[in-house]
């Protein structure tokens, strides 16, 4: 039976990949990826030699067919994203979806877990992790307000993704809605050599960003507190 692995790969870190990882991404046929020439470091790394195709988000038919047909001739594939755990707030989510709706039992879907943003992020954060709501990445206009005032009223932790061309405006929304004293945690560039956590209120972390606009880069990732 064909199998379809999704592949956990390293969020930043290199060496974060487990061996089961490594020892799928030698013995698939291919290795489908968000972009190949990310990949390719990490491939390159390892000393893998596996050929590599492209899928992502504009990836059209004719791509999604191609893969069909190597599953169809029995092929081995890897799913993986740019970074962390494929389908997670990701692409790699309509090609599951599809694989199953074409295959359903004859193609196998093997997760093989590993580095995930959103875990790394709450495991640092000393915020209650036992029971959370993650949002991905926000939408960038449409339904924005709304989730803002749902992330005011959870009882629950709540955990998303944001870029940082949004991150200060995010900040000035949750300074807005949140109670003053809501502690919120934003993690940046994590496993990575400038990895950093910090801790405080949205009032705080607007002005700790505002005074170090050289820390607004890379992929950020916000944590808030539940409401008491």
């Amino acid at each position: 039976m064909p199998t379809l692995y999704i592949v956990a790969t390293p969020i930043g870190n290199l060496e974060d990949i487990t061996l089961r990882a490594l020892r799928v991404l030698r013995e698939v046929d291919h290795i489908l990826c968000e972009d190949t020439r990310t990949t390719a470091k990490l491939l390159q790394k390892y000393d893998i030699k596996t050929p590599t195709l492209s899928y992502h988000s504009h990836s059209g038919l004719a791509k999604v067919e191609k893969i069909f047909e190597l599953l169809k001739e029995g092929k081995n594939l890897a799913l993986v994203s740019d970074a962390g755990t494929p389908t997670i707030s990701d692409p790699g989510v309509l090609l599951v979806s599809q694989v199953k709706e074409k295959f359903g039992q004859e193609v196998s879907i093997v997760p093989i877990p590993g580095p995930s943003a959103v875990i790394a992020a709450l495991s640092a954060s000393g915020l209650p992790s036992s029971d959370f709501l993650f949002l991905g990445f926000l939408p960038h206009k449409k339904g924005r307000e709304t989730l803002f005032k749902e992330i005011t009223v959870s009882k629950r932790t709540v955990v998303f993704y944001e870029s940082p061309h949004r991150i200060l405006k995010t900040l000035e929304s949750l300074k807005k809605h949140l109670d003053a004293h809501r502690s919120v945690v934003v993690a940046r560039e994590l496993t990575k050599v400038y990895e950093e956590f910090v801790s405080g209120t949205s009032e705080e972390q607007l002005k700790y960003f505002e005074s170090n606009k050289d820390k607004v880069r890379g992929e950020f990732v916000v944590i808030v507190a539940p409401k008491n």
